[in-house]
């Protein structure tokens, strides 16, 4: 099972480290294993939370999602982007812009880095409003229940989320420009970008997903009335169509949401944008082939509070993001961040199962007849 889910990830791993011994020698070799180390650690949330998309997605559409949403996620983010971002705000014409990233590396980075703030405002924005519509939405399952039910019983307030997600932008924005202001003013100018940018990130994720909840209400409606016709049992509504189509949207921007940090961190270990390609792209195809094995494992269904795990990992990711705009965080910290919170959860989820079996086993014991 994990060689079958695994086998393009493998192969493609293969193909990466020996494009980067071609490439540039052993040094690159070690470069590009060191960037898919960083990209996995990065976004083992992101498997998770896309594991409990995809799950309710047809097969047709899990296919999609691994060999076009592949494309995106290697090609597109990882490669395609950062040259997009130079050509935007150096004013170049893509053809430039690759040359720029090719033959003057330094100037390229420093681009980039200017471009951060931007950056890091829109994916904030995004992954911060998929973290506060999670927490504050009524679960049957609590992990934090001392947190989430108080939580659960704010979110009845209409359009909470968006408020506070609108108050932590201008307190960024407005942060970053009296720093700049007291700074000389130097990036005075970038607030305003900070703040446009993080509305964008905020209306993208209110279109793409309103209209994917709108599509997958109106298909799980279909399917109950045909349910109700037929005088059959309800069963987990698999999405197609239209639904399956803004859902599958949905996931490509929140993976490009979570790519950002990756993008911006390899900067760290390299400025060489062919050994960023070849180690966020390995990285990049395990997170999706873990993504299709967590769904077909079931594994969601057997550890309940990972996607909790997650989902806090992508409210700390979110913050860490906003904080990145005026201050240096390390990417070892915020891939330990998601780690820590993940590995919790699954230790929670054990927990619970072993608790469960065992007061099963007690429940039987308790209706055997005493002979």
């Amino acid at each position: 099972m994990i060689l079958k889910t695994f086998r393009w990830a493998f192969a493609v791993t293969a193909l990466g480290l020996a494009a980067g011994v071609l490439y540039d020698g052993w040094a690159a070799f070690g470069i590009v294993a060191i960037l898919a180390v960083l990209e996995i650690s990065l976004s083992f949330d992101n498997a998770v939370v896309n594991a409990g998309i995809l799950k309710k997605m047809n097969t047709f559409w899990q296919k999609i999602f691994l060999t076009v949403g592949v494309l995106i996620a290697v090609f597109g983010m990882r490669l395609v982007f950062p040259v997009v971002i130079v050509a935007v705000t150096a004013k170049l014409n893509p053809y430039d812009a690759v040359q720029l990233a090719l033959t003057d590396k330094d100037r390229y980075q420093q681009l980039v880095t200017d471009a951060h703030p931007a950056i890091a405002a829109f994916g904030g924005m995004f992954l911060l409003m998929i973290f506060l519509d999670f927490i504050f939405e009524d679960r049957d399952i609590k992990w934090l229940a001392w947190l989430e039910r108080p939580l659960a019983k704010l979110g009845k307030v209409d359009m909470l989320s968006v408020c506070i997600a609108l108050v932590v932008l201008l307190i960024t924005a407005f942060t970053f420009a009296t720093h700049a202001h007291q700074h000389g003013g130097a990036h005075a100018d970038k607030a305003q970008t900070v703040l446009i940018s993080g509305v964008a990130g905020l209306i993208t994720y209110m279109v793409v997903g309103g209209l994917s909840g709108y599509f997958e209400n109106r298909l799980e409606d279909e399917e109950e009335r045909e349910a109700q016709q037929s005088g059959g049992t309800d069963s987990p509504v698999k999405l197609a169509g239209q639904a399956a189509f803004f859902m599958f949207l949905y996931l490509e921007v929140l993976d490009a949401s979570f790519s950002f940090d990756g993008v911006i961190g390899a900067f760290a270990i390299t400025n060489d944008i062919v050994l960023m390609a070849l180690g966020l792209g390995i990285g990049a195809m395990y997170v999706r082939s873990l993504t299709v094995y967590l769904v077909r494992q079931g594994t969601l269904d057997d550890y309940v509070y990972l996607e909790h795990g997650a989902h806090y990992a992508i409210g700390a990711l979110a913050v860490i993001l906003m904080v990145t705009i005026q201050y240096q965080i390390n990417e070892i910290i915020t891939g330990l961040v998601g780690v820590i919170l993940i590995g919790w959860s699954f230790w929670s989820s054990v927990r619970r199962n072993k608790q469960l079996a065992a007061a099963e086993g007690a429940t039987e014991t308790d209706s055997v007849p005493v002979p």
